[in-house]
Formats: structure tokens, C-alpha cells, sequence
């Protein structure tokens, strides 16, 4: 037999591991996209979460206006980071309504005090249904939403300075 055939199963060995190891290299997709895009949101009916502001329906996306649907809670810190750039796009003209997810009115109205209010309406969604029937993953998230209910966009994570300019296109881009 000949010598270099002993040396095959190593290589064969060798081969694999380099494989494996590059796929454990490779970070896995940790965000989950809206298959909502380009549809109409699902009906839904959200409580109000705060006195002295409605919740949130479907019915008050279908008024001829793009507007953001931001999904928050009191206890997200990228929740936090972002209430800047929501207030920023707010004082442009933009409207929000927004979806706190398991959270108490208590909790809500802190953060609110603290880090500014840029809703209109704030919706409670206590067991996260309605959230993941829009298909939002987690908190924060945005949907861009025109003015006939349908979902234009989604935005993952936090809003950043850099985000602002996008959204407000996407708000145009919306009506």
C-alpha cells in the first residue's frame, strides 16, 4: 500500500475542522424581519398604557398620513438611547404612536418623565400579541407605516442619529 494514503484521513480530518470552525466564526442572524412588509398591519385594538393619551388600533393608521409605530418598554435600555432621536423626529413634524410591551402604566409614565414623550398614542400590549403580529422581534423597533395601514418599512433596534434622515425619507417615500 502506498505511504500517502495513511495521511488521507488526517487531511479528510483537517478539512472538516476548518469548515466547522469558520461557520462558528461567522456571527448568526440575530434579528428577525417583518414578513408584514408591503402588507396591511392586522386589525388590533391596544388599551390605553398612560391616563391622558388613547391606545393604539389599526383604524388610526388608515388616515391618509404615514406615521411611526414605534414597539418600546420602560425596562429596554436601547429604549432609552433612542428617546432622543424620537423626540428630534417628533419636533420635525412626524407622528408617533407607539406599543409598550409588557409594561405597567407606573413604568412607562417614569420613563416617559425622564426621557421625553414623542407619542401621540401609547397602546399596551401586556403579553406582546400584538407585537408579534406585526412581527417585531424585540425592543425597540419602528414600522413606517402609510397613510392606508400598510406597513412601509421596518427599523430594527435603536434609532441613531443616522437613522433620522432615513426615516423622515421613508415617511416621505410613504405618502
Amino acid at each position: 500500500m502506498k505511504r500517502w494514503l495513511l495521511w488521507v484521513p488526517l487531511l479528510v480530518f483537517a478539512v472538516l475542522m476548518v469548515i466547522a470552525g469558520s461557520r462558528l466564526l461567522v456571527p448568526p442572524q440575530t434579528v428577525v424581519k417583518s414578513a408584514l412588509v408591503g402588507k396591511p398591519l392586522p386589525d388590533f385594538t391596544l388599551a390605553p398604557m398612560v391616563a391622558g393619551k388613547p391606545g393604539v388600533t389599526r383604524a388610526d393608521f388608515a388616515t391618509g398620513k404615514p406615521r411611526l409605530l414605534n414597539v418600546f418598554a420602560s425596562w429596554c435600555v436601547p429604549c432609552i438611547a433612542e428617546a432622543p432621536h424620537l423626540m428630534r423626529l417628533r419636533q420635525a413634524g412626524v407622528e408617533i404612536d407607539g406599543i409598550a410591551i409588557r409594561d405597567t402604566p407606573e413604568a412607562i409614565g417614569a420613563f416617559l418623565a425622564r426621557n421625553g414623550d414623542p407619542y401621540a398614542r401609547i397602546g399596551s400590549d401586556g403579553q406582546s400579541q400584538v407585537q408579534i403580529g406585526i412581527g417585531s422581534s424585540g425592543v425597540p423597533e419602528t414600522f413606517v407605516i402609510d397613510g392606508r395601514g400598510r406597513i412601509a418599512m421596518q427599523h430594527i433596534g435603536d434609532i441613531r442619529e443616522e437613522d433620522v434622515p432615513r426615516l423622515l425619507q421613508a415617511l416621505e417615500d410613504a405618502r
